[in-house]
């Protein structure tokens, strides 16, 4: 596949909001100063040609975007540390750059049908491996438009230090919203700053400011790898039964979701579980497939102890919660551990029942308990595969990605750029027919990547076409 070079940059301008920001400044909270050595966020759609010039796109993409940064005006900000050490997104109007670029020779199909993702989507993003604290000198947003041979990609990148998944993917939908002519939006985001999570903490900084806490060098493959409801099923009702290895053939093809679903009148967790209460979630079920099987083709020592780590939404964890649409970052980062040889000796159920617990218990307390420990040291996120043993899952199949429809149909697929990527960095998005099905993101090692596809006991569950 061409690499990202073969992207003709055509144009880039700055968009303003169409209104001026009645906000002031949003100090970054506690979850948010962390993410100031990660790199911008970046993430996008690809879509089928509109059914009108591209010209006019470019118009209406521009003027939907304007009036999407009015509800969202902290996008259009820039980052400002004052004389104490904190920093604060200043809602000064500054705007965002919109670049405009042309890729004429790739097709949908050329860019959709290799098994790993192609460079070239490395090139339909701006700010590739800028750093979060660079929104003191640049855009704190960019939107970058591609046009293909019979397609078009829109690329969002955001600073990691003003949002997280839940955000961007509130400003995406809503600048999708805009643009498809709505004149209300949805949902609007909530900047209030009087939570949990604001502190008077500070985070110091180097001269210059941090450094990005991974080498960004090594070889890597990244391929998707599309699991549908059913297979999603299947690892669910395995992860729940422990040495049971098949699943009665009347539940396959039903509907998967984190609860049993009713069939034929009777209830699964009844007919098939024999009674045992079903706890562990259809996500927590893939995970722990994906954790033995990458752990498994990294060959280490049994003796050796790996690492998942998952990102979770504080919002509805807290008591009292969060607006759900409350804008900014609300993430904290759960680690589950266990020894090599443990994990790979003991069935799907043990893995996974980790992980269940773990979730389970990240309650208010937690949450609650991880801001103090910050507070007292305040640092960095070490974004990073640093033991060669760790797993790093991000984003979330319950994101609203293929929601983005900007007037001429759902998304034909997601994907990201160069962003934060390393060794055993692992992202989910919602797999585009829904239904519970689940597209994860891996980025391995290749001689790690080479063992998974040769790992029987996950690809079984891995569909061949999506």
């Amino acid at each position: 596949m061409p690499s990202s070079s073969t992207t003709t940059f055509i144009s880039k301008c700055t968009i303003y909001p169409d209104q001026k920001s009645s906000l002031t400044t949003l100090k970054l909270s506690v979850s948010d100063l962390p993410m100031l050595s990660c790199q911008y966020i970046q993430k996008g759609v690809l879509l089928s040609y509109p059914p009108y010039s591209f010209d006019d796109l470019i118009t209406f993409l521009k003027r939907s975007l304007s009036t999407a940064l009015s509800f969202f005006p902290a996008l259009a900000g820039r980052l400002s540390t004052d004389t104490d050490g904190h920093v604060h997104i200043v809602c000064n109007d500054a705007g965002i750059y919109f670049i405009q670029a042309k890729a004429r020779h790739l097709f949908i199909n050329n860019v959709l049908s290799p098994s790993d993702v192609p460079d070239c989507f490395k090139g339909f993003f701006a700010f590739d491996k800028m750093l979060s604290y660079s929104g003191h000198s640049n855009p704190l947003a960019a939107v970058q438009v591609t046009e293909l041979a019979d397609g078009v990609f829109i690329g969002c990148t955001v600073n990691h230090a003003v949002t997280d998944g839940t955000s961007l993917w509130h400003f995406f939908n809503t600048f999708a919203e805009i643009c498809k002519g709505a004149k209300k939006i949805s949902n609007s985001p909530d900047f209030s700053r009087d939570t949990i999570f604001n502190s008077p903490a500070v985070l110091k900084f180097p001269i210059g400011g941090p450094k990005l806490t991974f080498s960004g060098n090594e070889p890597l493959r990244e391929r998707i790898f599309h699991f549908s409801s059913e297979a999603i099923l299947k690892l669910k009702y395995r992860a729940n039964n422990g040495n049971l290895s098949c699943e009665p053939a009347e539940i396959l093809g039903k509907q998967c979701n984190d609860s049993w679903k009713v069939v034929n009148g009777g209830d699964l967790s009844k007919d098939f579980l024999k009674n045992k209460t079903v706890e562990i979630s259809s996500f927590q079920s893939l995970c722990a497939q994906l954790w033995r099987s990458v752990t498994r083709a990294r060959n280490l020592s049994p003796s050796k102890t790996t690492t998942f780590r998952m990102a979770v939404n504080c919002r509805h964890r807290l008591e009292p919660r969060l607006h759900p649409y409350y804008f900014g970052n609300a993430i904290q980062s759960i680690p589950t551990m266990a020894p090599i040889g443990e994990l790979l000796s003991h069935n799907l159920h043990w893995g996974a029942e980790l992980l269940h617990k773990n979730v389970v218990a990240y309650d208010d307390g937690t949450v609650r308990k991880g801001i103090a420990d910050w507070e007292r040291e305040p640092r960095l996120f070490p974004l990073g595969n640093f033991d060669g043993a760790s797993i790093t899952m991000g984003s979330s199949p319950r994101f609203p990605m293929y929601n983005n429809d900007f007037g001429w149909g759902q998304p034909l697929a997601i994907r990201s750029g160069r962003a934060n990527k390393f060794d055993g960095k692992i992202s989910a998005f919602p797999g585009r027919e829904g239904k519970g099905s689940v597209d994860l993101e891996i980025v391995l090692a290749p001689a790690t990547m080479d063992g998974l596809e040769m790992d029987g006991e996950f690809m079984q569950y891995v569909s061949t076409s999506v």
